[in-house]
């Protein structure tokens, strides 16, 4: 009897800490891992170096840059003159959309893993979005994901010459109901390095080491998870 080929799934890897946890989680669940960054014109470019790293310490099988310069655009404090907000308070960071919400990101950034999925042979696309501890963003919601899942088995090759029976391209979002303390719990179980992983929006550029500004929301947010998790915080912050 053939044994079973080894599922691939396609994650999106920002170099950040929940999408190094999601990919960890791919890894355990027993798929061969092809892994999708962006070069997007981001100020903090320097994700993509943390990027490199986790799909190393991982195993992926395939990591991907692309490039797509969404200064043309801007509108974001990420890829346009605007600052960064620092300092919020818990109660104003996932109140309302912030400047650091960049327009359609999400969505071009799937678009592009679908293609991959499709060269890949991959039903699967794993994605770190949450819903608990988040800034904000309206594509990082359960109803986003779900939409996006119905437009994507209608609009490839896979899902027209699909069997009817089979259940198509699943867009896998195991973090969505975890808090930032709980993904944390969770990537520490399976062996992520976080020190590796950087989340900071507005990071120093004058230090070729993962130095987070320690002010900025996703700073806040890192910080606070590592407190509620009672784990040890190995991020480096400016202040």
């Amino acid at each position: 009897m053939a044994d079973t080929p080894q599922p691939t799934a396609v994650v999106l890897l920002s170099g950040g800490l929940d999408s190094a946890t999601v990919a960890a989680v791919a890894k355990n669940q027993g798929y061969r891992v092809a892994a999708l960054s962006f070069r997007y014109g981001q100020r903090h470019a320097r994700e993509l170096d943390a990027a490199a790293a986790i799909a190393a310490d991982i195993g992926v099988a395939r990591h991907v840059i692309v490039d797509i310069d969404l200064r043309a655009f801007g509108g974001s404090a990420l890829t346009d003159d605007i600052d960064v907000p620092k300092h919020r308070a818990d109660d104003e960071i996932g109140t309302g959309i912030p400047v650091t919400y960049v327009p359609a990101r999400n969505t071009i950034f799937m678009a592009h893993a679908l293609a991959l999925a499709e060269v890949e042979g991959s039903e699967d696309l794993f994605i770190g979005v949450n819903a608990l501890d988040y800034s904000g963003y309206p594509d990082c919601r359960p109803e986003y994901i779900a939409a996006f899942q119905t437009m994507a088995r209608l609009a490839t090759k896979a899902g027209v010459e699909a069997d009817p029976t089979a259940s198509g391209l699943t867009i896998r979002t195991p973090l969505m109901e975890l808090t930032k303390a709980g993904i944390l719990a969770l990537g520490t179980e399976l062996g992520v390095d976080y020190v590796k992983t950087l989340s900071c929006y507005d990071p120093p550029a004058d230090t070729e080491e993962l130095v987070h500004c320690g002010a900025c929301d996703a700073c806040l947010l890192r910080r606070k998870g590592f407190s509620e998790a009672g784990l040890p915080d190995p991020t480096v912050y400016a202040a």
